[in-house]
């Protein structure tokens, strides 16, 4: 029997949580004779703390939910539930923004940026499968030229997903491979340009400044380049994502985010931290290895795989 195929909701619930929802499970349990306990708030604001929801987030939630206990709202499960839901879909919602690929002024260039190991490479390929299916002409440029293994990586996307490719030696500049991808774009008609860059500790402020040469390289081709500046979070980093997203925003100006390995974490909080504190766009979820499991955000999915 072939087995029906999942809907956003249902791939995020069975990856993310892999059973009961980290925030939801055992809800019931706070209830004594059909009231709330009164370290209900309490509790809830500790399994977000302990998700890495970071605290302006968990309090805001936890003031949230206590005004509308408070208020006679809550007397069931099914409605903590409700309040959860709607609590944390207004927290998200303002990042439920899509990336769109304009049909005009061509190319559009994607920078792709994040520190070592978050799966930026990776993350590139999956992408341009995704702007492969859509019809669009993509080329990845193999900006990263201090790993060898990432140039090698790219290659076999390039090969699988279609995409064409610029490379140069190892060692070479990335502002140069950067400027010769898009050069060849604009001169092929080629729709999307995708930069993979090397990975890079937030806190390490030549390599930032590459990024930034890097940018203003690519600006004498076309003033408006990049486009997209995406950033690749590793969302079992915890915290310390909130921490990258800052600090990469305040370098090269941080217009979107993926966030990746949301199925090897209890963690998924830290989606919520980023809300809270800087609103930026969340283009796309990463839920696994296949091609794809990198999903675009959608915030109603996401709450419902969390609260349902």
């Amino acid at each position: 029997m072939t087995r029906p195929a999942e809907n956003t909701f249902q791939r995020l619930r069975r990856k993310i949580n892999r059973g009961d929802s980290w925030l939801t499970t055992d809800l019931g349990r706070l209830f004594t004779a059909d009231k709330l306990g009164d370290d209900a708030v309490e509790h809830i604001e500790e399994r977000l703390l302990l998700a890495d929801a970071g605290v302006e987030a968990s309090t805001a939630l936890g003031q949230f939910t206590h005004r509308e206990i408070m208020s006679g709202r809550v007397t069931k499960e099914t409605q903590l539930r409700e309040v959860l839901h709607d609590a944390l879909l207004d927290l998200l919602v303002p990042c439920d923004q899509p990336l769109v690929i304009p049909t005009a002024d061509k190319p559009f260039v994607i920078f792709v940026v994040g520190v070592n190991g978050v799966g930026k490479t990776t993350t590139i390929g999956k992408l341009a499968a995704r702007f492969r299916n859509d019809g669009h002409r993509v080329l990845l440029a193999a900006g990263d030229t201090f790993r060898a293994a990432a140039t090698e990586q790219l290659t076999t996307w390039s090969q699988r997903t279609g995409a064409e490719l610029v490379t140069q030696g190892a060692g070479a500049d990335p502002a140069s491979v950067a400027y010769d991808a898009v050069q060849a774009a604009q001169k092929r008609g080629i729709d999307i340009v995708i930069v993979d860059t090397a990975g890079r500790l937030h806190t390490q402020a030549h390599l930032m400044d590459e990024l930034r040469k890097i940018k203003r390289v690519v600006q004498k081709l076309d003033p408006a380049a990049p486009h997209e500046v995406l950033l690749v979070l590793d969302a079992t980093t915890g915290a310390n994502a909130l921490n990258q997203a800052q600090q990469f925003h305040a370098a090269v100006g941080v217009t979107g985010l993926a966030v990746t390995k949301l199925d090897g974490t209890a963690k998924g909080g830290v989606l919520l931290a980023i809300a809270k504190q800087m609103k930026l766009p969340v283009r796309f979820v990463g839920i696994g290895e296949g091609v794809d499991d990198l999903l675009p955000f959608n915030a109603k999915s996401y709450v419902e795989a969390l609260v349902a």
